[in-house]
């Protein structure tokens, strides 16, 4: 055989051992400043996930990469018909694909906490998720997009990530969907874990954990069509309790008290509160710092009667993902106190 025929085999030969090592990651793209154009100007345009792809060629030589544009619309039009959509989508997916060593979901960074905490309580597999977006626009100067996605694509291709959920990758930073949130309006490292820190950190090396894998109880979504409605009620000086008094006739289910401190609330507020619990919605209460617990309880006052439910350490806005999935078990407030304290 001739040298020439015997170098291109070998390098065919090489080429395709490439490819069979690098993992398979799958792309889902929701939108939001990541794939956003003219962010500045009040016009502002979108990009496709196609055109996601083609900003980081670097990704062929990480990942063999498959993708499909869920929606592409900013973060604060997700609605939670959506969520419970994009999680049976991943789920379908991780299970028609063994292939797939873990999914990567791009997503506007205002609600993406939220999203995320979704995605970790429905998601079952133990193949990572890991959401990341984008603080500057894909036109901008000094674009952090491409370096996040390039990253979270790492991370979900490496086998130390199976079994931690649902992630958010930013700045180079690995966060628990549970235990993050964003911090700043317009810095690049704009999301922080105050009260339990990062999980770990993608290095230009290699991905870092910091801590060993765990998973809180799940909720299976399989046959819903909808959640629950649940409001958030933000405590301030002089709040009365017009708003609780409208979620109730909104029809929610559940209300979660941004509370002053470690759960205080005007005593307007305390009986507008106490009217929606004898109606038998489900207050839970929390606070509004941004860090710090709010003791659980047991959800029942000293005579055995419906009381409040803590939120323990997750922030109001993750104490209404939860409260959410929990009213579709259940809306005994004893039983919701139980769920709570199985999610710190």
């Amino acid at each position: 055989m001739k040298l020439s025929r015997v170098l291109v085999l070998a390098a065919l030969a090489g080429s395709a051992l490439g490819a069979q090592t690098k993992p398979h990651v799958h792309l889902v793209a929701t939108g939001g400043t990541i794939a956003s154009t003219n962010y500045y100007s009040g016009n502002q345009g979108k990009i496709s996930v196609a055109d996601l792809v083609k900003q980081v060629p670097q990704l062929d030589s990480i990942a063999v990469l498959s993708s499909e544009q869920f929606a592409n619309v900013p973060s604060s039009a997700i609605t939670p018909v959506q969520w419970l959509a994009l999680s049976r989508s991943i789920a379908e997916t991780l299970r028609v694909r063994p292939d797939l060593s873990g999914v990567v979901v791009t997503h506007g960074t205002d609600t993406m906490e939220e999203t995320a905490y979704f995605l970790d309580l429905t998601v079952a597999d133990p193949r990572p998720v890991v959401v990341t977006g984008a603080m500057r626009p894909s036109d901008g100067i000094g674009i952090d997009g491409p370096a996040n996605l390039y990253n979270a694509v790492r991370v979900a291709g490496d086998s130390a990530a199976r079994g931690r959920g649902a992630m958010i990758l930013l700045n180079d930073e690995i966060f628990a969907a549970r235990d993050v949130s964003k911090y700043n309006t317009v810095r690049p490292d704009a999301f922080a874990a105050p009260y339990r820190g990062a999980a770990g950190v993608a290095d230009p090396e290699r991905v870092i954990f910091y801590r060993a894998p765990t998973r809180a109880p799940l909720f299976d979504i399989s046959k819903l069509t909808d959640l629950p409605r649940v409001d958030i009620a933000y405590v301030y000086i002089g709040a009365d309790g017009a708003a609780i008094d409208a979620f109730v006739a909104a029809g929610a289910k559940g209300i979660v008290v941004a509370g002053a401190g470690r759960g205080g609330t005007t005593n307007a507020q305390r009986e507008a509160l106490n009217r929606a619990m004898a109606k038998g919605v489900v207050v839970v209460g929390g606070s509004r710092t941004g860090s710090g617990s709010v003791a659980i309880g047991t959800g029942a006052r000293r005579d055995g009667t419906p009381g409040t439910v803590g939120t323990g350490d997750l922030n109001v806005q993750k104490a209404r993902v939860l409260l959410m999935l929990a009213l579709t078990r259940t809306s005994d407030p004893r039983e919701i106190a139980k769920i709570f304290a199985a999610h710190q």
